[in-house]
């Protein structure tokens, strides 16, 4: 499992906003984030396809349409539209799943990543795991925003997520995210609380 930092850095992969005015290292994997979630009175629609044609689609996992924080409803409304438009410039699209998206029609075809965001409670409820199941049942690539310890790494790796993103080393740049994906690997079935 891949873990995406939200900080640019020269030894793993990103999950990069516009905001961030930053482009990832050649030929490293990264992932765009609209940045609806810090600041959605600045974010358009035509801001985020412009700042996406700008940058390295050749090494991006996928791009998020928008979406608005725990409300699947006016997310799939907010991002129905962009869907293609992002997957035109050639990017792989993901659909933020939001609080409630199991209770709605799931537009499967129309993208390629699930990302689970929404609320903690929703995140790790079993909705949300279902969810994911469906869509690696599907063949989607499946990622968790906001994972910020290794207890929530370990979560997302227990239910097969491919990918997950935090700003922990924003704060805590000593933390050994590095490591996660290997512990997560060679112990499957550890469940301590070792940082």
């Amino acid at each position: 499992m891949l873990y995406l930092s939200g900080v640019v850095r020269p030894d793993m992969p990103a999950m990069i906003t516009p905001r961030m005015g930053q482009k990832p290292p050649a030929g490293q994997p990264w992932a765009a984030d609209n940045g609806r979630f810090n600041s959605p009175h600045e974010y358009t629609d035509a801001k985020y396809l412009a700042w996406l044609r700008k940058m390295p689609v050749e090494s991006c996992l996928f791009a998020t349409a928008p979406d608005v924080v725990g409300n699947a409803q006016a997310t799939l409304e907010m991002s129905r539209p962009m869907l293609p438009k992002i997957r035109a410039l050639g990017y792989k699209v993901a659909l933020v799943a939001q609080d409630g998206l199991e209770a709605l029609d799931v537009p499967w075809g129309e993208f390629d990543c699930l990302f689970v965001g929404g609320t903690t409670a929703w995140k790790l409820s079993e909705h949300a795991y279902q969810l994911v199941a469906e869509a690696k049942r599907r063949g989607k690539w499946t990622h968790m925003g906001r994972v910020n310890s290794w207890q929530r790494f370990r979560a997302a790796a227990a239910a097969g997520y491919d990918s997950a993103d935090g700003t922990v080393l924003r704060f805590d740049p000593k933390r050994p995210v590095h490591e996660w994906s290997g512990r997560a690997l060679s112990n499957p079935g550890l469940w301590s609380d070792a940082a």
